[in-house]
């Protein structure tokens, strides 16, 4: 009987003892998982709020390289000496063809001064048939030029001031006269310079444009 007791208590202990793992415990196949889950070396953080830094070939922070725009180069055209009929077809070519280059006109050494004018006619006849006309219109207060370039052109008044030359040829369009002309006065020798300014692209088909029916340019490249 004594014998039987020891044995059920020593069971009991054994128990108690395997229960409470101080004779350890067998594994499960899901044992382990966690621990090889949370590697410390294989953890990778994503993002953590933090912009990650960029590549070391990145230009961020610095401020963007200066672009360095090639305007295209001007070139300019001046004919002085100019008579007032070859400075009006010179004119009309140049703003007809050529737009993207400016016109200017100078006197030929005067103070200055405006000048309306008929374009000079190919005759002495001719001239005296446009003076005809002039008076039916009513208009006396002119003069047909009879020497120097401009021959034969038909003077309408010569004033101080552009607004004054303007205000007389827009009376004078309004009396019928279609054909006259308002510029700068002529010097001395009646004379005009004309001055072109415009992209150097350009120059080399303006040129081409004179052909020979024209006057050359004294010379090109102004001041």
């Amino acid at each position: 009987m004594k014998v039987f007791v020891f044995l059920l208590v020593l069971a009991n202990l054994l128990f108690y003892a395997f229960d409470q793992g101080y004779l350890g415990k067998s594994e499960g196949p899901d044992a382990g998982r966690l621990t090889r889950q949370l590697r410390q070396e294989s953890i990778r953080v994503v993002s953590s709020g933090v912009e990650p830094p960029l590549p070391s070939n990145s230009r961020a922070g610095t401020e963007p390289a200066p672009v360095t725009l090639d305007l295209a180069a001007r070139a300019c055209l001046f004919w002085e000496n100019l008579s007032a009929i070859d400075a009006d077809r010179l004119s009309t070519l140049i703003a007809s063809r050529f737009a993207n280059f400016t016109l200017s006109r100078t006197d030929g050494g005067e103070n200055g001064g405006w000048w309306i004018y008929i374009p000079p006619q190919t005759s002495k006849t001719e001239a005296e048939k446009k003076a005809a006309e002039l008076r039916r219109y009513g208009i006396t207060d002119y003069f047909v030029v009879q020497e120097g370039p401009n021959r034969f052109a038909i003077s309408l008044g010569v004033f101080s001031s552009e607004k004054g030359g303007q205000e007389r040829y827009a009376e004078l369009k309004s009396m019928g006269v279609r054909s006259a002309r308002l510029m700068l006065r002529p010097g001395k020798d009646g004379t005009l310079g004309l001055r072109a300014d415009g992209p150097s692209a350009g120059l080399a088909d303006l040129l081409a444009a004179l052909n020979g029916d024209f006057v050359k340019p004294t010379r090109q490249g102004c001041p």
